[in-house]
């Protein structure tokens, strides 16, 4: 029997809906993925399926239509999903982890009551902190917010916002007050029809290309003052806390992509034949694979570990960071050298190999550069008091 870790041993209930969920992307999902990619476009009923399932709202208390599950449970989905299709996981993972962790831990009893059912049930969500002048220096946002009686005016534009195009409703930060700089950002939550919003072009991307990037205009656009999520001032902290729940969740991005990649690469090793027998017999090729089922089992310990203690309610910042930083990194290590062992076939689309080398690069850009997530670390280890 191999061993198992005691931080990557999944219960009972836990194996089921991964396995679940494996299947479903199988199934499902698998069929149309190259098509996806190409066409730049994620099918509407696969999304729909995803509203059927639970899957778009695993942590939203039962009370508020969801399933009432664990923070775990989603990193486990978007992990399975992203095996098959890392644009098919990023719907669920940003839906889960960002939006729907904000609305729930940050929103008054009437937002809860009003969007997480909808969050849970039909309605796509998306998160929109970055601008083009705040990247890493992310709250050195420009766009703007003005108190207006019952109301706040949003002026600003929003680029690379993940789910932009499908998604109904927008968590937005602008700031109320730029004379007291990071405190004066505020969270708001923004539906689509709301006067003055529109969503703006959609980006064309090296990988992750069935997922829409898209950019978000606000023109005078008028939002309900019982919108703020949270406090006036205190959008540095939501964006803060949520961003580090949804590093964990790009890491399970990153566990996807390298198990997709490695058991391709592992397949087509026992298919190929060279020098009169198949290449998984030449110890070059079983020590590629060797090394990178080491740092999958390596990232998987560090995000699971992160995701659980979450979970446990246990400070997990630095933890968030380690597994976002290595898996990403590993990831593209991994998804090169599987690459490498198809050979020419590995640079063309004719297997897949070159989908997961080219989906993995984002997981070391989005929700902090690996330079920012090492600066958190290093933070947390040198100057903590």
């Amino acid at each position: 029997m191999d061993h198992i870790s005691p931080i990557t041993h999944l219960t009972e209930d836990e194996s089921m809906f991964k396995e679940m969920v494996s299947e479903f992307a199988e199934e499902q999902i698998k069929p149309y993925v190259m098509e996806m990619d190409e066409k730049a476009q994620f099918r509407k009923d696969i999304l729909q399926q995803f509203f059927e399932l639970g899957l778009m709202g695993i942590e939203i208390p039962e009370e508020y239509g969801g399933t009432g599950s664990s923070f775990f449970m989603s990193i486990l989905a978007v992990e399975a999903l992203a095996k098959v299709d890392a644009s098919a996981a990023i719907y669920v993972d940003v839906q889960n982890t960002l939006v729907n962790n904000a609305v729930k831990r940050w929103g008054s009893e009437e937002l809860k009551k009003k969007y997480l059912p909808q969050l849970a049930q039909e309605k796509l969500g998306a998160y929109a902190l970055s601008e083009a002048s705040s990247g890493s220096d992310a709250f050195s946002l420009k766009t703007r917010a003005e108190k207006k009686g019952d109301h706040y005016v949003l002026n600003g534009t929003k680029l690379w916002i993940t789910n932009g195009a499908e998604a109904d409703i927008f968590i937005i930060f602008a700031n109320l007050d730029p004379e007291k700089g990071y405190k004066g950002i505020t969270a708001f939550i923004v539906e689509r029809d709301f006067e003055g919003f529109s969503v703006g072009k959609k980006e064309n991307k090296l990988g992750i290309r069935a997922s829409s990037t898209t950019e978000l205009i606000l023109e005078n656009c008028i939002v309900p003052a019982e919108n703020v999520l949270g406090e006036e001032g205190k959008g540095y902290k939501v964006a803060i806390e949520t961003l580090n729940e949804g590093r964990i969740g790009i890491g399970a991005q990153m566990l996807g992509i390298m198990e997709g990649a490695i058991e391709a690469a592992s397949q087509y090793a026992h298919e190929r034949v060279q020098f009169g027998k198949p290449i998984v017999n030449f110890q070059a090729i079983q020590f590629q694979i060797a090394e990178a089922a080491t740092y999958l089992e390596a990232s998987r310990t560090l995000v699971y570990n992160a995701a659980r203690m979450k979970d446990a309610g246990m400070t997990f910042l630095k933890e968030a960071a380690m597994a976002k930083w290595f898996a990403s990194v590993h990831a593209e290590k991994v998804t090169s050298r599987m690459l490498e062992i198809f050979g020419g076939y590995g640079y063309t689309k004719e297997y897949p190999a070159e989908k997961y080398y080219r989906d993995c690069k984002i997981g070391q850009i989005y929700e902090g550069t690996s330079n920012m997530q090492l600066q958190t670390i290093a933070k947390y280890l040198l100057f903590r008091k």
